[in-house]
């Protein structure tokens, strides 16, 4: 059985049809790619799978279970959504990596939080001010942020739009990382390099899976 299943989902805000009857299927581990031109509902269709954006229709499954039947929060632990625009809250890098551990009632593991800052080249990070930070480094922050506990699918919004060489290359060997982990990734890129390196390409065009 397929680790998740996108079934028949369409997304219509009025008159306004943005996705039509997607279907696809993810296995465990797999790295999917999902491209196409600006405006095309790849966005919309990211956060329908991550529970942020509910279907007009069709439906969602994560391991056979559908996506309704799911506590919310319980899912989103599963499914993690990485935005565009990385949102940091309160006043250091702390103060983020805490929340994931608060959010399940558990003790703060700085080492692991150490360990995950290490690997994305801030290891000297923890206690910096959020203010102090350049696009880059918020970005690496909000990605590690999702990755404390480990979810099944790791959902990315364009994560490396307007990021230089270097910061790529940090996130890529973060993903690959992930990868071996048995992480399942799914992102969205207009990055012809990227795509280039996709192991599977799902392209959408105004709102249909070509």
């Amino acid at each position: 059985m397929a680790q998740l299943q996108v079934k028949q989902v369409s997304y219509q805000i009025e008159e306004k049809q943005l996705l039509k009857e997607i279907s696809f299927e993810v296995q465990q581990g797999e790295f999917v790619t999902l491209t196409g031109p600006s405006g095309s509902g790849k966005s919309t269709l990211l956060k329908i799978i991550a529970s942020l954006v509910t279907a007009t229709s069709g439906q969602i499954y994560l391991d056979g279970q559908a996506q309704t039947s799911f506590l919310l929060n319980e899912y989103r632990q599963e499914v993690s959504y990485c935005f565009q625009q990385p949102s940091l809250f309160g006043k250091t890098v702390r103060d983020n990596l805490i929340f994931p551990f608060t959010v399940r009632n558990q003790p703060f593991d700085e080492e692991l939080a150490l360990h995950y800052l290490q690997k994305v080249a801030l290891a000297s990070f923890l206690d910096k001010k959020v203010t102090e930070l350049s696009g880059g480094e918020k970005q690496r922050i909000a990605l590690i942020r999702n990755l404390l506990f480990l979810p099944k699918i790791l959902l990315l919004d364009e994560v490396t739009v307007g990021l230089d060489a270097e910061n790529k290359q940090i996130i890529y060997q973060l993903l690959h990382f992930l990868q071996e982990k048995g992480v399942t990734l799914i992102q969205i890129t207009h990055d012809a390099e990227e795509i280039s390196q996709a192991s599977r390409i799902l392209v959408l065009e105004k709102g249909v899976l070509r």
